[in-house]
C-alpha cells in the first residue's frame, strides 16, 4: 500500500478514512487493472477497447509503452499477449519495482523538462515504429508525461531550446491544452507523430488520461491522433503569456508553418484506433464511493478543477461551506479532481500546484475539516513530495513555528512550510497518473 501518512493525518479523527478513500482513488486508476480490463483475447481474436483483430492476420506485434504508467501498463499487456508480442519498447520516468519480462526493452525519459535521454527515447521508438509492415500491429499505451519523456526537436531547434520552452511555460501558469499545443508544432513525435511512423501498419491505442476532459490531442501531445492546432494558435500562446522575445528560434520555425501535424481524415491515421481507459473522473468517483462505504455523506464536486491553484482552494473551501449551510449530513465529504495551475512570476518559490491549493485553502475551511490535495503520479511540481495535508489550524501551527503562512504562499514556497508541520504526502512514484485528487472531510 502506497505511503500516505503525515502528522494530522495520524492525529485527526478521520486520518484513517482519509486514508482508505485517497487509497480508492488510486486503486481506481490503477493502470495495470484498467490495461487487463479493456485487453483480451478470445482464441485467435484480439480484443483491444471495442476493436476486434484477427490474431492470424498479424504477422508481427510491437508493443510502445510511454508515460509514468507506462511499466505497469506494458506488464499487463505482456500478461494478456505473451510471446505474441515480437518486438516492445517502454519509456518511462521511473525505473519500475521488477524487471520488464523480455521482449520489453525499458529506456528512461525526463519530466517535467526533457533532456538527452528524452531525445534518444523518442528515436528508438521511431525506429522501432518504422520496422511495421502493413501486416504488423502496434499497440500503443500511452499516459501522461510522454510529452517529455519522448521528445524529437525539429530542426533547426536543440533540446535547449525545448528545455527552456518547457521551463518558461510552466512557470507562466499555462494549462496543459496550451503547452502541448506549442510543443506539437516543435516535435516530430508529437501531433500524429507516431502514426506518421507506424504508417501503414494497424494501430490500437490504449489512454490513461492525465488531462481534464481526455482530449486525445493533449494527452502526452497526441502521438498517435489527430491534431485540431496550428502554429498560429501555438504562437497565440507564446503570445498570451509574452514570451516570443524569450524564444526566438522557436519563434521563427513557428512562423515559417512548415510543422503542422496531422489533421482529422489524413491517410496515415486511417488504421488506427484509441480508447481511454482510466482518468481522473474515475478517481475521483471511485474516492466518493469509498467515503460513502465509509459513513460518510459524499459529494463530487467537480472533475474538472482547473485554474489557479490558490483560487481553487479557496473554492473549496467555500463549498464546504455552502454544504454545512445546505444541512448535509454529517460527517461529509467533497471529492475534486482536475488539474490546476501556478504563475511563479519572479517569486519561484519550492512547492507545487497541489501543495499551494492546501495552504490557500487552509484558513478558510470549517472548523474541525480535514483537507488533501494529491497528485496521483506521486510527484507535486518540482518537489519530491506528492501533495500536503491541510486543517483549519494549519496556518495557527505554522505560525507557532516562526512561520508566515502569507509569505510561503505569496512565494509560492509551500514545500518547508508542509516539511516543518510534517504534514507532505511522500509516497514517491506512485505508477499511475491521472491528474490530481482533492477530498475534503468534514466532521
Amino acid at each position: 500500500m502506497i505511503n500516505l501518512h503525515s502528522h494530522t493525518l495520524h492525529a485527526h479523527p478521520h486520518g484513517a478514512t482519509m486514508q482508505a478513500i485517497l487509497h480508492a482513488a488510486l486503486a481506481a486508476a490503477d493502470p495495470y487493472a484498467a490495461v487487463r480490463r479493456t485487453l483480451w483475447h478470445d482464441g485467435a481474436t484480439l480484443h483491444v477497447g471495442a476493436r476486434a483483430l484477427d490474431l492470424r492476420a498479424i504477422d508481427r506485434l510491437l508493443l510502445l509503452a510511454i508515460g509514468k504508467a507506462a511499466a505497469a501498463m506494458a506488464t499487463a499487456a505482456h500478461d494478456v499477449l505473451g510471446d505474441r508480442i515480437s518486438a516492445g519498447l517502454v519509456v518511462a520516468k521511473d525505473p519500475p519495482p521488477v524487471a520488464l519480462p523480455a521482449p520489453l526493452a525499458l529506456l528512461l525519459g525526463a519530466h517535467p523538462v526533457p533532456d538527452a535521454r528524452s531525445v534518444a527515447a523518442a528515436i528508438a521508438a521511431r525506429d522501432l515504429l518504422h520496422t511495421a509492415g502493413e501486416h504488423d500491429l502496434v499497440l500503443a499505451l500511452v499516459s501522461g508525461g510522454g510529452s517529455a519523456l519522448l521528445t524529437a526537436p525539429h530542426a533547426p531547434l536543440t533540446l535547449a531550446d525545448l528545455a527552456r520552452l518547457t521551463q518558461l511555460l510552466l512557470a507562466s501558469g499555462a494549462t496543459i491544452d496550451e503547452i502541448n499545443c506549442v510543443r506539437k508544432h516543435l516535435d516530430a513525435v508529437k501531433g500524429g507523430g507516431l502514426a506518421r511512423a507506424a504508417a501503414p501498419a494497424t494501430s490500437c491505442v490504449l489512454v490513461l488520461s492525465d488531462v481534464v476532459g481526455s482530449p486525445l490531442d493533449v494527452i502526452a501531445s497526441g502521438p498517435f491522433v489527430a491534431d485540431p492546432t496550428s502554429c498560429r494558435d501555438a504562437l497565440a500562446v507564446l503570445d498570451r503569456y509574452q514570451l516570443r522575445a524569450a524564444v526566438p528560434r522557436v519563434v521563427a520555425l513557428l512562423e515559417r508553418g512548415t510543422t503542422e501535424t496531422l489533421n482529422a481524415g489524413d491517410p496515415l491515421l486511417a488504421r488506427g484506433s484509441c480508447t481511454i481507459i482510466g482518468d481522473g473522473a474515475q478517481a475521483a468517483h471511485a474516492a466518493a464511493a469509498a467515503a460513502r462505504v465509509a459513513g460518510l455523506h459524499a459529494e463530487v464536486f467537480s472533475t474538472a478543477l482547473v485554474g489557479e491553484a490558490r483560487v481553487a482552494g479557496r473554492t473549496l473551501a467555500a463549498r464546504a461551506h455552502q454544504v454545512l449551510a445546505a444541512g448535509a449530513p454529517r460527517p461529509c465529504c467533497l471529492v475534486a479532481s482536475g488539474e490546476t495551475t501556478v504563475t511563479l512570476g519572479d517569486a519561484p518559490g519550492r512547492g507545487g500546484r497541489n501543495q499551494e491549493l492546501a495552504l490557500a485553502a487552509a484558513p478558510h475551511l470549517p472548523d474541525g475539516a480535514l483537507l488533501v490535495a494529491l497528485a496521483t503520479d506521486g510527484g507535486d511540481g518540482p518537489t519530491d513530495a506528492a501533495g500536503a495535508v491541510a486543517t483549519h489550524t494549519t496556518w495557527q501551527r505554522a505560525r507557532a513555528r516562526g512561520l508566515d503562512p502569507q509569505q510561503h504562499l505569496d512565494g509560492h514556497d509551500a514545500y518547508p512550510l508542509f516539511m516543518a508541520l510534517e504534514d507532505l504526502l511522500l509516497p514517491g512514484p506512485t505508477g499511475t497518473n491521472v491528474n490530481d485528487i482533492t477530498v475534503v472531510i468534514i466532521p
